[in-house]
């Protein structure tokens, strides 16, 4: 049941829900574009869409300068604009667009954003490893080319640096680079597997989306599709985006460590992890306790100190294990 209305309005001709010809290698394609205050991109989007593209699906999230207008100003006939009657935020509008696109019973889903970033010359990069080489959801990576680095603010590479390990340490997929690139694509199978209703609905879509892939055992690859950067401005405020990320990240860590390695099966992962948890947790609290005691005038022995070292050694050295495994296990 949905916890918010849409307003849909289709310039394609026949039902929403028929079953268009399959231009693409006998592949029925839609491409997914979320839309808000997009109205100098948004319809230069529509209008570059390759020709092998069946249906266009925008959503526009509550704009308020004539992006529903601006989509529908090119005239394509298989645009089909649906409208939020209050803003949802990105992820809920991807979701919705993902739920749209298993309406029309497509078997590629490929995001373009409305901000007319996504390069369409890249489209059939992304397809091919899920049409030709069985790959369930491919997604661009900007940094396989020089010049995105060379584009790319600093402090952009940076986090994008550090969210990816986080990233990877989170869903498994230990080959993959540039989490939140969301020029992605999805195949039909893949999207079904999907419980979209809990999926993240804010900035940290991407990654919870990798996550539930993850879970289900889904093979994901990296395309090499260099950055465009022109004259839109970025509205993400990290104070808000980040805790987000973080507690995003954080809940499919869990859940994917417990799910795998405990409720499958309980695997050395676990068995090494929980324990160098332990260790080292002891090992934080009793040299706290040491240092205090340090502080006050007490001396400690050799012995507590390495009470202290020896638990956190084999803590690391166990965690390292596990790592190793987890990377060993990652799906291929």
């Amino acid at each position: 049941m949905r916890r918010y209305i849409l307003s849909r309005t289709s310039a394609w001709r026949g039902s929403s829900r028929g079953r268009s010809r399959a231009i693409y290698k006998d592949r029925r394609i839609a491409a997914l574009v979320p839309a808000y205050n997009e109205a100098a991109h948004v319809g230069g989007v529509v209008r570059g869409m390759p020709d092998f593209v069946d249906h266009i699906i925008v959503i526009d999230d509550c704009s308020t300068d004539g992006t529903a207008e601006a989509a529908r100003e090119p005239g394509d006939p298989r645009l089909l604009l649906l409208r939020h009657e209050r803003n949802r935020g990105l992820g809920a509008t991807l979701i919705d667009a993902h739920e749209e696109a298993m309406k029309l019973e497509v078997d590629v889903s490929v995001v373009m954003a409305g901000d007319g970033q996504m390069d369409p010359a890249y489209l059939p990069a992304l397809l091919d490893p899920i049409v030709e080489e069985g790959y369930d959801f491919t997604k661009g990576n900007r940094f396989f080319s020089r010049q995105s680095w060379k584009g790319m603010p600093k402090h952009r590479i940076f986090g994008n640096v550090v969210l990816t390990f986080l990233t990877k340490l989170a869903t498994g997929y230990w080959d993959i680079f540039d989490p939140q690139n969301g020029y992605t694509a999805i195949s039909a199978e893949a999207q079904r597997a999907i419980d979209w209703d809990d999926v993240a609905h804010g900035y940290s879509f991407e990654n919870d989306v990798l996550a539930h892939l993850a879970l289900d055992g889904r093979r994901v690859k990296d395309v090499n599709i260099p950055a465009v950067y022109g004259e839109e401005v970025s509205g993400i405020r990290l104070g808000k985006v980040v805790p987000e990320l973080l507690g995003t990240l954080r809940r499919a860590f869990w859940r994917r460590v417990f799910t795998r390695y405990v409720v499958a099966s309980f695997s050395p992962v676990a068995l090494f992890g929980f324990s160098a948890a332990a260790l080292l947790l002891w090992s934080l609290l009793f040299g706290t306790w040491v240092v205090g005691q340090k502080i006050v005038g007490t001396t400690p022995t050799t012995a507590t100190v390495m009470i202290v070292v020896l638990p956190f050694l084999m803590g690391f050295e166990l965690m390292l294990a596990a790592l190793v495994l987890d990377i060993l296990n990652a799906p291929k």
